[in-house]
């Protein structure tokens, strides 16, 4: 039985709610790719996880990103990852291997290079939603170089980066992002966070834009 004062909705109540259903999701998700294998030097990758969630976290913006993790990543779990979350930034974190490509494991936890020709083209086909790549791994700039012709932003380390300073430049870096500043200047933030602390590192990340 209906209730007395029940009226059917106008036309434009309708247009709204079909409008406000259909609107994007204003959101920016972040992916955090992880890689420690078991057969080389462990790295501090929760630490660096954990500075980025707090920094996240405790920011003014912090409404405007969601983080998503995936850890002992296999290049299945990269595309994966990719196809599932459709990310605007995508941080790995982890070893790299200079021009062989970047470091992952395998089904045994072991080492396993996902190579760069093969990283660069699973880029190209994420370029509609993916703003940024930071490969926050030794000798990446190499993939970054190769990976900038279909991203518009990509962050790379030009040499051998130690634990303590890759973790100060994410913390930088997502403190700059969670405040509300450009990718430009998060990368500014990052290196300044490495220079802060009188590591000597500040130099090596590397900011590629695309032409």
């Amino acid at each position: 039985m209906r209730r007395k004062n029940w009226q059917p909705l106008q036309p434009e109540q309708i247009l709204q709610i079909v409008t406000r259903k259909e609107e994007p999701s204003s959101l920016k998700t972040i992916l955090i790719l992880a890689a420690n294998p078991k057969n080389l030097t462990p790295l501090r990758l929760s630490e660096e996880v954990r500075e980025i969630d707090e920094a996240l976290h405790r920011s003014q913006k912090h409404g405007q990103f969601r983080l998503k993790q995936k850890w002992a990543v296999r290049a299945i779990d990269v595309r994966r990852a990719l196809l599932d979350h459709e990310p605007q930034i995508v941080h790995f974190c982890g070893h790299g291997s200079g021009n062989e490509g970047l470091v992952l494991e395998d089904e045994n936890g072991q080492s396993k290079i996902l190579s760069t020709e093969a990283l660069a083209n699973t880029f190209e086909l994420c370029a509609e939603h993916v703003e940024c790549v930071l490969l926050n791994a030794c000798y990446s700039e190499v993939q970054a170089e190769a990976i900038i012709k279909y991203i518009d932003y990509v962050i790379g380390m030009s040499d051998a980066i130690e634990d303590t300073a890759a973790i100060n430049f994410a913390t930088g870096f997502y403190d700059a992002l969670g405040a509300g500043k450009s990718l430009d200047n998060a990368y500014k933030w990052g290196c300044n966070a490495i220079q802060s602390e009188n590591l000597p590192d500040h130099l090596k990340p590397k900011l590629k834009k695309k032409k």
